[in-house]
């Protein structure tokens, strides 16, 4: 069946003009044709003509110069770098090196075990990178996986079986339902033919077509019902059609281009990696120089000071930093995978949370994907359905009663005039068929009418199918009894009646067919009035984007003549068909907004329908919306002002989607753009972070993604961004408390001596101290629970480096009171000829350190408000460390080796209350810091 004319010419674009994309095509003919052409502008006679070629098809000798000229029908692997180079480059970013030297390092100094630790880091990291720039070839073959094996060809008028990779431009070829289309092509003939092409326009449903059209006026690429594309797939009816172009000149070779085009680019959280390494680097040949020169002038040994100023420039680049990034974002891509999104690759999690745009497809992400019956329009009344699709509608009781027998003959025809199967298994509807029918029986049967209890009441004993022509289709059936629920047909007819016929198609071809018109359950003349009502009713449901269906029917005494069942026909109503928002969207949406994400909608679906769903959802608060025509006609500077002033854009083609995408991240917003056909895989590869669907997306477009949603729910979008923010906040955490940690190592070697100190630690006490404070603590601030305010603070800015939003302030504060509280208990000791003041300086600044690691983990909030056991890694990592440190000053066989020394009651209770000091600073600090926030 088809839908009203409101589906395929709806109402105009209020002064917008569609999009003209023209493909051009070199075939070995005349040089009149090897031109770009607009083929949905051609006639049958003149596409042929235009091709060489005639509706028989080409000769097979004709066929096979072509074939030598255009070359295979196949999507070409345009070449790039093979998995040993991409393995390979892994080695070359600067915090790899600097890592590798440690390492070097690192076995200079005998410490295998670092050695060891540092190298395993740098090939998971290297692995890592590998998956994730191996996508573009995964999503080539993706793409390459949707050709078709063999198909129908017409050759010398003669049907035969060929390898698609065979077809040339002037190809004759017979698709019928099931069919995957193996080309694009001019349709020759249509026969109730419709095509699936959500995956390469982002159409819900299938469109109608028709070889009979001609356009005058250019079209985008989802209004051209007169062609049909390489990889969409034929779900009713059989065509036959003249190929115009194969390859990598088809819409899907353009898809194949622009995705081998697309340049991979480090994430953000690869960038400040990257800045943090080149800082470390500088600070490590400067903690050298000035640590080796400081020791050397206070007369300290040659070997003494080397081993020293390289174990303190060892210890200044936080080796455990990539793998506590690494275990971050595997722990949340754990977290996120139990929350419906599947992460494809692992700097995607924290890349989520500096999202600043969300540009969602509508069909599926925001919408169920499902054709639903959203309003029932009968004479005098219009019934909003607000329910879900497996379960009551709500309607108020009056207005079920107002509208009851002509709202039961409006579904019962809908119901019947229907070749859906419908099937109810535990107490869920289920229906089979073209999505607009089954919409139509699954509404009948949430308002109580189910068809297997309609067909026994009212069995099919005639039909005139529906033909794109007639725009309609009709049933006839034999009274077998009459429910008290179709009390309501007893009205359609005079007298006895033991036959019913009904119709349902478009609204101008139901309504010239009509000569009543039912009300309230009584037949009235259909009289002007009533027919302007009910064309405006119509046009009213079109102009949202709605898809129309109108409905009639009508009792005779005897079975009607096959040629006369569609006369004198009793209207009884109108269908509005949509494919509704999920409910969780809005909401979504608000949080989204209140976490100052901003959404906008990329369709290359119907602008009215776009339009309508994005004010539905909250995405749009106003009428304007832009088409893809106009994306053409603006410069990159225009574009950049649109993006920011609308909110929707419709009938997009794959290179509008990457405009736009390019549109918002000039302006430095980092954003996420989701996806489910093979038309969004360029922009799902080229966004900062590319969503797929995990139901009905295409693998062309999961393979280019970087996120999959297991559930198709934008709401598991907004969940995955606020988990993404978390990881980032963790990563800040343990940096930040890193470099305080080695800012406060450094400070203690370099002041020291300055204050009358010998060399403050030595370099085994250094490597020792990285150890215990560096790896355990950092590691569990990687999966510090989430802070309460997480979706309630705008993005953090795309351009901030690590050290931004008071980092170096904190480093500064910190690191420097940690070395003052160390040192001073160092001089004191000194000053006191105590033998155990290294001992002491050593283990003030261990607990210190400690210490940090339980208050770093909130901003503001207190730790006593956070709990110790909220974090129950951390508290461990904590015990740990302190129980090893005092296993390093009292067990003799440590002692040796790290030149400590036994501390007294007295001297233990001093380091431990110099370390304290950080809490009381830190919990003084987080008080003002709440007070200054306070309104």
């Amino acid at each position: 069946m088809t839908v009203s004319d409101a589906s395929r010419d709806r109402p105009p674009y209020t002064g917008k003009e569609p999009c003209h994309t023209t493909l051009p095509i070199v075939l070995p003919m005349s040089t009149s044709i090897a031109e770009e052409t607009d083929w949905y502008q051609l006639g049958v006679d003149d596409t042929a003509d235009r091709l060489e070629s005639t509706t028989q098809g080409l000769t097979t000798e004709k066929a096979e110069k072509r074939l030598d000229v255009v070359g295979l029908n196949e999507l070409e692997d345009r070449g790039g770098r093979s998995k040993w180079e991409i393995f390979r480059s892994q080695f070359r970013d600067l915090l790899t090196l600097i890592l590798l030297i440690a390492a070097g390092i690192s076995a200079f100094l005998g410490d295998w075990v670092e050695m060891v630790a540092i190298l395993i880091i740098v090939v998971l990291n290297a692995l890592m990178g590998y998956f994730q720039e191996s996508r573009a070839e995964e999503a080539l073959t993706a793409l390459k996986q949707m050709a078709v094996p063999e198909v129908t060809v017409v050759r010398s008028g003669q049907p035969t079986l060929a390898p698609a990779t065979t077809v040339v431009p002037g190809d004759v070829l017979l698709i019928e339902t099931g069919n995957v289309v193996p080309a694009d092509g001019r349709l020759l003939e249509s026969v109730n033919l419709e095509i699936d092409e959500a995956a390469l326009t982002g159409e819900s449903a299938p469109v109608t077509k028709d070889a009979s059209l001609v356009y005058a006026e250019p079209r985008t690429l989802g209004d051209r019902y007169n062609v049909a594309y390489m990889g969409t797939t034929v779900t009713k009816g059989r065509g036959t059609l003249i190929v115009t172009t194969t390859g990598m000149a088809t819409q899907l070779g353009r898809i194949a281009d622009l995705i081998q085009g697309i340049e991979e680019e480090r994430t953000p959280l690869q960038q400040r990696l990257d800045q943090l390494a080149k800082v470390l680097a500088a600070a490590a040949l400067v903690i050298v120089a000035v640590v080796f020169a400081i020791g050397m002038w206070r007369g300290e040994e040659l070997d003494v000071m080397l081993l020293t100023s390289v174990s303190l420039a060892v210890a200044a680049i936080p080796e455990a930093m990539p793998a506590v990034v690494t275990i971050a974002l595997s722990l949340g891509a754990q977290r996120m995978l139990e929350r419906q999104a599947l992460i494809r690759t692992l700097p995607a999690v924290e890349t989520l949370g500096s999202v600043q745009v969300i540009a969602s497809d509508k069909t599926g992400t925001l919408t169920e994907n499902k054709m639903t019956v959203t309003v029932l329009d009968v004479a005098n009344h219009r019934l909003e359905l607000t329910g879900a699709t497996h379960g009551p509608f709500e309607i108020d009781d009056a207005s079920r009663e107002a509208i009851r027998p002509s709202l039961q003959a409006s579904l019962v025809a809908g119901a019947l005039a229907n070749d859906a199967a419908l099937t109810m298994t535990d107490g869920e509807v289920t229906a089979l068929g073209d999505p607009t029918e089954t919409a139509l029986v699954v509404a009948a049967a949430e308002l109580g009418l189910k068809k297997p209890e309609l067909e026994r009441a009212l069995p099919r004993i005639d039909e005139v199918p529906f033909d794109s022509t007639r725009k309609r289709m009709t049933t006839v059936h034999r009274i077998e009894e009459i429910p008290e629920s179709l009390s309501a047909l007893a009205a359609v007819g005079d007298g006895e009646i033991g036959y019913a016929t009904f119709t349902k198609g478009a609204v101008e071809e139901v309504l010239e067919r009509s000569s009543e018109v039912m009300v309230e359950g009584r037949i009235e003349p259909m009289t002007e009035e009533w027919e302007a009502r009910i064309l405006q009713a119509a046009e009213d449901l079109a102009a949202t984007g709605t898809r129309v269906l109108a409905t009639a029917g009508r009792g005779s005494t005897d079975q009607p003549p096959h040629d006369a069942t569609e006369q004198d026909l009793v209207f009884t109503g109108l269908f509005g068909l949509m494919d509704p928002p999920r409910r969780e969207v809005a909401e979504a949406v608000a949080t989204a907004k209140s976490a100052g994400i901003r959404t906008v909608m990329i369709t290359g679906d119907h602008p009215l329908t776009a339009r309508h769903i994005a004010q539905q959802v909250g995405i749009s608060d106003d009428d304007s919306f832009i088409i893809g025509s106009e994306i053409d006609a603006m410069s990159d500077e225009e574009l950049r002002d649109a993006a920011h002033s609308n909110s929707v854009f419709a009938r997009v083609s794959p290179e509008h989607k990457l405009r736009l995408i390019a549109a918002y991240r000039a302006d430095g917003a980092p954003t996420a753009m989701t996806g489910d056909g093979v038309n969004d895989a360029p922009a799902l590869k080229q966004a900062d972070i590319g969503v797929a669907m995990g139901i009905t997306g295409t693998d062309v477009a999961k393979q280019a993604s970087d996120m999959v949603l297991l559930d198709d729910n934008f709401a598991t979008i907004v969940a995955a961004v606020a988990e993404g923010r978390v990881i980032y906040d963790n990563i800040r955490k343990f940096i930040k408390y890193l470099l305080t940690c080695n800012a406060s190592e450094l400070a203690v070697m370099i002041i020291g001596p300055f204050l009358g100190l010998p060399l403050p630690l030595l370099p085994l006490q250094i490597l020792w101290m990285n150890l215990v404070t560096d790896g355990l603590p950092a590691l569990a601030l990687g999966v510090e629970p989430p802070e309460d305010d997480v979706m309630d603070r705008p993005p953090r800015d795309a351009e901030e480096t690590v050290f931004g939003g008071g980092v170096v302030p904190y480093i500064a504060w910190f690191g420097s009171l940690m070395a003052v509280l160390s040192l001073s208990v160092g001089v004191w000791a000194w000053n006191q000829d105590d033998p155990a003041w290294q001992t002491m300086l050593f283990t003030t600044l261990i607990f210190a350190q400690l210490a940090l690691a339980l208050e770093v983990r909130a901003e503001k909030r207190s730790l006593f408000s956070v709990g110790l056991l909220s974090n129950k890694p951390m508290l461990g990592a904590v015990l740990f460390g302190i129980v090893a440190h005092l296993a390093l000053v009292y067990v003799p066989f440590f002692q040796t080796i790290f030149k400590t020394v036994p501390l007294g009651p007295r001297d233990l209770a001093i380091a431990i209350a110099a370390a304290l000091g950080i809490i009381v600073v830190a919990e003084a600090w987080k008080w003002w810091r709440r007070r200054s926030d306070a309104p």
